[in-house]
């Protein structure tokens, strides 16, 4: 009995650390792209009534916090410290991007995203 017990321990810490990868994976893959491309992503952002200068500063940031964010929430002990960096990230490029005009695929799987964070910052620990 107690043998069991410890498999599914280690299943569940295993599905945990899998979920944790797949919700991560999606800010990851936006990495490369805004660091390779900084200077047209700094154009984008600006198209959208944000100065260039602020468009740069906000661009840095949003690259801060994909990083730590997704490092922390999939590899840290401080999951929900990643979890928080990842909302900051996502919900303004959210609205910025994807509700002026309405996206709808993008708002809502943005949302997803955002439940699943939100659910990761507010769980209690193990």
């Amino acid at each position: 009995m107690k043998n069991s017990f410890l498999k599914h321990k280690r299943f569940k810490s295993f599905l945990d650390f899998f979920s944790r990868v797949s919700i991560a994976a999606i800010f990851i893959s936006a990495i490369p792209g805004k660091i390779n491309d900084f200077e047209k992503t700094v154009e984008y952002i600006a198209s959208k009534g944000i100065s260039e200068p602020i468009s740069s500063v906000l661009l840095v940031g949003a690259i801060i916090c994909l990083i730590l964010g997704s490092g922390f929430f999939i590899f840290g002990e401080k999951q929900k410290i990643g979890s928080v960096f990842l909302l900051l990230f996502i919900i303004p490029t959210t609205i910025i991007f994807h509700v002026f005009p309405f996206h709808q695929r993008a708002v809502f799987m943005n949302l997803g995203l955002i439940g699943g964070l939100i659910i990761a910052a507010i769980r209690e620990p193990k």
